[in-house]
């Protein structure tokens, strides 16, 4: 009999004793981490610590830095914080995690919280880390954990749990506290002692931590309050129609009430178009560009447009210009640290000619616009635009907002909108929805249809776009005068009925198994939504086909 197993490591091989679990080795890979290893790949599939080597293998150990560790970091924060809050102020008190806020986490408490208090939550964290409690993943009967739910009074998360069909659900328990998770735990409390706590107002605080995209430090908190504003008044119509969660959600799909509830979202997203529409009427007299931007799968070409059409009902004309045709020529493209050219950076764009051709058109010139041939990599010269007397500039790109376009031209003429899809459900009281994640199914479903791209390949492009965002999108996100809100409410169920194929594509060896498997593992919490009923002007037609814009 076999007693022992080689283990690839970092392309070093090692012999250890079978049935070894990951926490009795990872000390010894631990010096080449800068952050506590946290979690580990064995043949590409993810396993906690405790997880027991029974067979020659490959591991790959991962802390923070990784997507995959930044995650569990994650979870394991949110568990301590409720440890941290129910041993300081009673079992009853809880937290809601409602969404992300600059490079942290948005969280409300049930009871009213002052600075004073969070600060002892802060210390109780702490404390919690420091005595690295274990934190245990325990085998129960599906049934079982839905009645301890609801003996405490988690009913949310007994019903999500009605809509997991498997016998058997992992719990994890910190102390004498029981929980149920939707990303892998780290093995103890003081795997996760990188986090900070800003007090914001009422009973609101931000939790933040180090990310991947900004070198793995903890960031200062920077008050976002028009983000803020957006996701509260989202978050309060969603509370208004009682759909909070995905069980709401849930629940209307399977009384026959979608087609309904697509209606009045769709009615309600038309509305607020409207009124951002006449706003910038409001202001025409001194106003003459409109400056779109957001992150990537955001839906801004089908908001644009649609916003164009508004905009008509005013007796305004809207002509509209792309900032993508005014790239570089290709040899001029700036290249990004690994020599590859960087089309992300603002420097990728002609400016010199954008700024010129702008401040023409503003001044009643005809100009010969460039179109990017992105085959050649070169600008073509063919359309001609004027400006007229009702006519209004309707600018997109990626740097829409940056402060650095532009700058001859007055900010009195100048009206900035930022897009993004801000999902108002939550999965229940301690799992948010990720608006990343939402973007990211959009992202896979319209490569696919338009491009005919893979996932692999999608999921492959997705960090380098992250990326960008963190470097040129979301740091001039408080520059724009509206934000516009792109998300439907009840969107991951249609997306679900388009991407879960597509996502059980992705082979066990492949490196974005793990991520794919996520996604699916997410998707199962939602019952399918057929698409019929969804207007051709939704801006989820824009992913998913049939776009009144597009087809």
């Amino acid at each position: 009999m076999i007693d022992s197993i080689e283990i690839v490591i970092k392309d070093k091989k090692y012999t250890y004793s079978k049935n070894i679990t990951l926490q009795e080795i990872y000390m010894e890979h631990q010096e080449a981490h800068n952050y506590p290893i946290i979690i580990a790949k064995v043949n590409n599939r993810l396993r906690e610590l405790s997880y027991k080597l029974t067979e020659n293998c490959t591991v790959e150990f991962l802390d923070l830095t990784s997507s995959e560790g930044n995650r569990v970091h994650i979870s394991g924060l949110i568990f301590v914080l409720i440890y941290a809050v129910k041993k300081l102020y009673g079992k009853d008190a809880d937290i809601r995690v409602r969404h992300s806020l600059d490079k942290g986490i948005y969280i409300q408490t049930t009871f009213k919280l002052t600075e004073e208090k969070l600060s002892r939550i802060k210390e109780k964290m702490k404390e919690i880390i420091k005595k690295d409690l274990p934190i245990k993943r325990l085998m129960i009967d599906r049934f079982e954990a839905i009645n301890y739910f609801n003996e405490i009074g988690d009913t949310v998360k007994s019903k999500v749990l009605r809509y997991n069909t498997d016998n058997y659900i992992s719990l994890y328990r910190l102390g004498n506290i029981y929980n149920y998770f939707y990303n892998l735990m780290p093995p103890s409390t003081g795997k996760v002692k990188d986090f900070d706590l800003t007090y914001i107002k009422g009973n609101g605080f931000n939790l933040r931590f180090p990310t991947v995209h900004i070198n793995n430090k903890i960031p200062k908190y920077v008050h976002h309050p028009k983000m803020l504003e957006v996701f509260s008044r989202y978050k309060e119509w969603a509370k208004l129609i009682k759909l909070e969660t995905s069980v709401d959600l849930n629940r209307v799909v399977s009384t026959g009430k979608v087609n309904d509830l697509i209606k009045m979202d769709e009615t309600v997203q038309s509305n607020r178009l409207l009124f951002l529409a006449k706003d910038i009427n409001d202001r025409k007299d001194k106003l003459k560009i409109v400056l779109l931007a957001g992150p990537s799968s955001s839906g801004k070409t089908t908001t644009s447009r649609k916003l164009c059409m508004y905009l008509k009902i005013f007796a305004l004309n809207p002509k509209t210009l792309s900032m993508d045709d005014y790239f570089l020529e290709r040899e001029q493209t700036p290249l990004d640290k690994n020599g590859n050219p960087d089309f992300e950076c603002l420097e990728a764009i002609d400016l010199k000619l954008f700024d010129k051709q702008v401040s023409a058109l503003l001044k009643g010139e005809e100009v010969t616009l460039p179109t990017y041939n992105f085959i050649i990599g070169e600008k073509e010269y063919q359309e001609k635009m004027l400006l007229e007397e009702n006519d209004i500039l309707i600018i997109e790109g990626i740097h829409a907002l940056d402060s650095r376009i532009l700058t001859n031209i007055g900010k009195e003429k100048k009206y900035k909108v930022y897009i993004a899809p801000l999902t108002e459900l939550n999965i229940d009281n301690h799992n948010r929805i990720s608006t990343t994640d939402n973007r990211l199914l959009r992202r896979i479903v319209r490569d696919n249809r338009t491009r005919n791209y893979s996932v692999e390949k999608t999921l492959k492009q997705w960090s380098k776009v992250r990326e960008g965002e963190e470097k040129y999108i979301f740091p001039y996100q408080d520059e724009a005068d509206a934000m516009v809100n792109s998300a439907a409410i009840y969107e991951i169920g249609v997306l679900k009925t388009y991407v879960e194929p597509l996502l059980y594509s992705v082979e066990n060896t492949s490196p974005y198994y793990e991520d794919a498997k996520r996604l699916i593992n997410f998707l199962r919490l939602f019952l399918p939504i057929p698409a019929d009923s969804i207007p051709e002007d939704a801006v989820i037609r824009e992913f998913i086909g049939g776009s009144y814009f597009y087809e």
